[in-house]
C-alpha cells in the first residue's frame, strides 16, 4: 500500500460509512473524509479517520480518493470540485452505482488534468459492508487496479478486475437488475402460495431447500419479503429503480429490448408511485399482489 500515503473518502451513507470504516481500521493509513451529515462524520472520526470541512480540503490532503455516492449526478459535482483544489489528487475511485458512458466520458476528461479514475461499484448487502464482505467489480487499467486492490481489499472480499474503465459499472448494474427481476419473481411465487393457503416464511424456506435456492430467496425473500418488512434507509426502491433504468439504457444501447426487466422497472415505478419510494426495494410485493396502500404488515 506504500503507493498511496493518505487516503479520501466521501460519502459516508449506509454503504460508504462502514466502507470507510473498514478501510480505516485496515489499512494502517491517514484516511480523510467528508460528508454533509455532521453525524455521520462524527461517527468515522470515532473510528479514527479524519474529518475535512470540504471535497477541496479532502483532495488537498490526498493521493487517492474512493467516492460513495447516490448517482453520476452526485459523483460528477464532487469531481468538478476534486479536480480544482490542487495538484496532489492522483486517483479518484468511484465506488458508486453510475451510468455507463458517462462514467466513461468523465474518466477522459480527468485524464486531461493528469487525474486517473477508476470505477469500483459494489454489490451485496450493507451487512456485508460492515463486515467488509462486499463484492466490487472494477474498471480501469490492469496497472491501476494491481494498485489499489489492497486498499479495496479492506472493504471486500471479492475482487473482480472487469476490464477497462465503465466495465464494473456494467457488471454491477446487470447484477442488481438480475436481483430485482428475481424479487419480482418471488413476489409472484409467494402471492401464488398465500392465497393457496401457504404461510409465506414456510414457503420460502422450503423453497431454500430445493434448486430454487438463491441468495435473493434467503436475504431478500425470507428476511423482507416472507416478513413484510421493508424498512427506510436500507437500500430504498428509489434507488433500484435509478439501477433499473442504467441497465435498461444498457440495453438500449444494445440495440435490445429486455421484456423482464422492463416490467420489473414498471412495477418498482408503480410501489413508488403509490408511497413505498424509501422503502427497502422488496416492497413490490404489495403491488404484486394487490396490497398496494394496505397495511403491509397483515398478510405475513
Amino acid at each position: 500500500m506504500n503507493q498511496y500515503q493518505q487516503i479520501g473518502f466521501i460519502g459516508l451513507g449506509v454503504m460508504g460509512g462502514p466502507m470507510c470504516t473498514n478501510l480505516v481500521r485496515k489499512s494502517a493509513l491517514p484516511v480523510h473524509v467528508f460528508d454533509t451529515s455532521a453525524e455521520a462524520l462524527q461517527r468515522l472520526t470515532q473510528a479514527g479517520a479524519i474529518a475535512q470541512d470540504s471535497i477541496a480540503e479532502v483532495a488537498r490532503n490526498v493521493d487517492v480518493v474512493f467516492l460513495s455516492l447516490p448517482s453520476i449526478d452526485q459523483v460528477e459535482t464532487v469531481c468538478a470540485q476534486l479536480r480544482g483544489a490542487g495538484d496532489r489528487l492522483r486517483v479518484i475511485v468511484d465506488m458508486s452505482t453510475s451510468d455507463v458512458a458517462r462514467t466513461r466520458a468523465l474518466a477522459e476528461s480527468l485524464a486531461q488534468d493528469g487525474i486517473a479514475y477508476v470505477d469500483a461499484p459494489v454489490a451485496r448487502t450493507a451487512e456485508a459492508a460492515v463486515k467488509g464482505t462486499l463484492l466490487i467489480a472494477v474498471g480501469g487499467s490492469e496497472a491501476l487496479f494491481e494498485s489499489i486492490r489492497p486498499l479495496l481489499a479492506c472493504m471486500g472480499s471479492d475482487i473482480l478486475h472487469c476490464g477497462d474503465v465503465g466495465a464494473g459499472q456494467m457488471v454491477k448494474i446487470l447484477n442488481n437488475m438480475m436481483v430485482f427481476m428475481t424479487v419480482n419473481a418471488l413476489s409472484e411465487i409467494i402471492t401464488i402460495g398465500r392465497r393457496a393457503g401457504l404461510k409465506g416464511d414456510v414457503l420460502f424456506d422450503m423453497l431454500s431447500k430445493g434448486s430454487a435456492d438463491s441468495f435473493v430467496l434467503r436475504n431478500h425473500g425470507m428476511k423482507s419479503m416472507a416478513l413484510d418488512t421493508f424498512p427506510e434507509k436500507v437500500f430504498p426502491l428509489v434507488y433500484a429503480i435509478k439501477d433499473a433504468g442504467l441497465a435498461l439504457t444498457l440495453a438500449k444501447q444494445g440495440d435490445f429490448s429486455p421484456r423482464i426487466a422492463q416490467y420489473t422497472y414498471d412495477v418498482m415505478c408503480k410501489a413508488r408511485d403509490a408511497g413505498f419510494g424509501q422503502n427497502y426495494h422488496p416492497a413490490i410485493v404489495q403491488i404484486v399482489d394487490g396490497r398496494a396502500g394496505a397495511n403491509a404488515q397483515s398478510a405475513a
